[in-house]
């Protein structure tokens, strides 16, 4: 039987936007479908038909989350006017020190690393396809005879280990200032590769 989200009713797609912001204030690690059906205005039954079971939910909501962060890369994918490297990552992290989406990268770190630990079920394979995700857009702001070269792929993926080191940095200690500064020191050292 095909999941009941791959065509969403409004009423299905109304509730996954419900518990999606639900997700963003409270986390999906020990996620319990009594309180949030609660605190969405619905009911478990109801939550059970539309998503067919909580890891559903689970799945609908980690690609709701990966739509957004997506939706953040958006902008970069000009692949006929690459930005380069360097500053398609400098837009990259300006975007994710922004004290505004601390939710949303919260909740991505905690799918990511869940999606480490449990490598079945709902949060199975989340971590690759973010990983590759970004490594897409990112390959995007490089020139193209730069792209698909061995240099390339090290080069974006250097960036990627940077972001995402600095990133999980920065949510643990909330040390935006410190951070950024390393950031835009290893991006210095990127641009200086460009050259």
């Amino acid at each position: 039987m095909p999941p009941r989200t791959a065509n969403p009713s409004a009423r299905q797609t109304e509730l996954l936007e419900a518990s999606y912001r639900y997700a963003l204030t409270h986390g999906l690690a020990e996620l319990s479908l009594r309180p949030l059906a609660q605190a969405i205005g619905s009911s478990t039954r109801v939550l059970m038909f539309l998503f067919e079971s909580k890891d559903g939910l689970v799945r609908a909501l980690l690609e709701r989350a990966r739509q957004d962060e997506l939706e953040i890369l958006a902008p970069l994918r000009q692949a006929d006017r690459p930005v380069g490297l360097a500053t398609g990552a400098d837009r990259v992290w300006a975007w994710l020190a922004a004290p505004a989406h601390r939710p949303l990268l919260k909740l991505w770190a905690e799918a990511y690393t869940r999606s480490l630990v449990e490598t079945d079920g709902a949060w199975s394979g989340f971590a690759a396809r973010t990983v590759q995700d970004w490594l897409d857009v990112l390959a995007l702001c490089q020139p193209e005879p730069e792209r698909d070269t061995e240099t390339g792929r090290v080069r974006r993926t250097a960036a990627l280990a940077v972001l995402r080191g600095a990133l999980l940095d920065l949510l643990a200690t909330g040390d935006e200032l410190r951070v950024t500064t390393a950031v835009h020191y290893q991006l210095t050292l990127l641009r200086s590769d460009e050259n």
